[in-house]
């Protein structure tokens, strides 16, 4: 269990638990002017109940192909505040893009990157880390037709993939318009990237967010002030 200022998080069901990465999405996804917002791959729930806390009024869908983890965020949905405005929904990305009736001002995915190392025994973590079932490609085509016209996409990804993603998303006809390189401190090389695209393409923002201070177990100033609407200690 895990619990942040205005929710919790139960994830005994789940392959993937809470981590760093879905925080940061959580906390960074631009939602001031999102209506709609689609959580693909949502896992416990964690970055649509972050997204709900953040935006008052937005409707959210968040589909998860794990039968487990479907189920822990009905669980964790329900038991916070938010629970007429986020929808879980069991579906693998490919069905549901075919068959949705809406389109979203902001989709964010917290995808999977890893797609030919060693796979794990788990194969809920299998699910929840390799892109077997949610190839990036697929990823892409599908925002492309679920997002209205002014619509973002953003993800968190591996410096490395992350670089691929967004070429791939070029040339699918989404640019990457906002991008900060995620590092563990100070002087250390990127680590993840968020990022965020749209179909029309405009000048980069590109900031660096170090995650950690100098002095053992401390946070940045920046961090702290991304994240502090949700962990107890910030």
């Amino acid at each position: 269990m895990f619990r942040f200022k205005q929710f919790t998080i139960h994830q005994n069901k789940t392959g993937m638990k809470v981590g760093t990465d879905g925080v940061l999405l959580g906390a960074w996804a631009n939602v001031s002017s999102a209506t709609t917002i689609l959580d693909i791959g949502t896992g416990t729930g964690l970055i649509a109940l972050m997204l709900a806390q953040r935006n008052s009024s937005a409707i959210i869908d968040a589909i998860e192909i794990d039968k487990n983890a479907y189920e822990q965020a009905i669980e964790n949905v329900q038991n916070s505040p938010w629970a007429s405005r986020i929808n879980i929904i069991h579906s693998n990305f490919s069905t549901f893009k075919q068959e949705a009736q809406s389109q979203y001002s902001l989709i964010v995915s917290n995808p999977p990157y890893f797609s030919s190392s060693l796979q794990s025994p788990d194969t809920q973590r299998t699910t929840a880390r390799h892109t077997k079932e949610l190839a990036h490609q697929d990823l892409l085509e599908g925002s492309l037709r679920l997002a209205t016209a002014d619509g973002v996409l953003s993800v968190i990804l591996p410096y490395v993939e992350g670089n691929v993603f967004i070429a791939l998303a070029a040339n699918a006809g989404l640019f990457c318009n906002r991008k900060t390189n995620v590092a563990t401190r100070n002087g250390s090389s990127t680590k993840r990237l968020l990022l965020e695209f749209s179909r029309a393409q405009k000048k980069l923002q590109e900031t660096t967010l170090y995650i950690r201070g100098f002095e053992e177990n401390s946070f940045t100033d920046r961090y702290k002030e991304l994240t502090k609407e949700f962990y107890l200690n910030f």
